[in-house]
């Protein structure tokens, strides 16, 4: 019996040790915040090897903190490491159940691997969370997915509703006018991006889209329009000026093919 009572004081006093070993004291706390702290400073500088480099650090003191995974996995999706990143952010939601910035998060990173499938399941939990402050990013997330899916009509619902959310989401916009495209919709796309420059009118992408769009409806001229605007606009290096000039090449004949119709009427 005493040789019993003696293992049971023994494995208290390691399972006490053990409790003890995970609290993490105060001292090592504040110096594991204050490495996250400066590793979120390197990440604002997008300086991801350092930030990388205090967040590891923070990690050996602080392993219980949902926000540095959050972080970790932030800088592991932008060193391309999507594995890493997922790995973090489901740490950090195991921390944090309703942390939905790092449900999103683990959406992105999914979605960088083309795992469309799960990536709709992360971005599901958050546009059902009715607390989340910005449910518009995961509806646009969630609209890209469906498109990748070919689920066109689920996608223009996404999108139309991060839409309503916030009226002028650019990113929205452009998928919505791109699923439009792929439904036939062509109409439909280019009143939409004919609004949407003229609150963006100077946004390269918009005058591409309705080049496109102009061409795909044979309104030629509104697509010379639409593609010179892009080059005026454009640095010469951005390579989208590149496409406009081979888009513009390809129009003259068309173009030439007008005027002469229009002479010969």
């Amino acid at each position: 019996m005493k040789c019993n009572g003696n293992r049971l004081w023994i494995t208290g006093i390691l399972l006490i040790g053990l409790l003890l070993g995970c609290v993490t004291d105060p001292a090592s706390r504040k110096r594991g915040e204050a490495s996250r702290n400066l590793g979120e400073a390197f990440m604002s500088q997008q300086n991801y090897t350092s930030a990388l480099k205090e967040l590891l650090a923070a990690e050996q003191l602080i392993p219980d903190d949902p926000y540095l995974h959050d972080d970790l996995g932030q800088t592991y999706m932008a060193r391309e490491r999507y594995d890493l990143a997922i790995d973090n952010f489901k740490k950090a939601i195991a921390l944090k159940p309703d942390y939905a910035p790092a449900i999103n998060n683990l959406g992105v990173a999914y979605m960088k691997q083309q795992n469309w499938d799960a990536a709709v399941a992360s971005f599901n939990l958050i546009t059902r969370n009715l607390l989340y402050a910005t449910p518009q990013f995961p509806l646009n997330n969630l609209g890209l997915c469906y498109y990748h899916q070919q689920k066109y009509d689920m996608s223009v619902k996404c999108y139309l509703d991060a839409l309503r959310i916030q009226p002028n989401y650019l990113p929205a916009i452009l998928g919505l006018s791109q699923t439009y495209k792929e439904q036939g919709k062509i109409s439909e796309a280019i009143a939409l991006e004919e609004e949407s420059v003229r609150t963006y009118p100077d946004l390269i992408e918009l005058h591409n889209d309705l080049g496109a769009l102009y061409t795909a409806s044979k309104n030629y001229p509104k697509a010379v329009a639409a593609y010179t605007r892009l080059i005026e606009l454009a640095p010469d290096s951005s390579p989208l000026v590149k496409e406009a000039r081979k888009s513009l090449d390809a129009l003259q004949p068309r173009m030439n093919g007008r005027i002469s119709k229009s002479a010969n009427d």
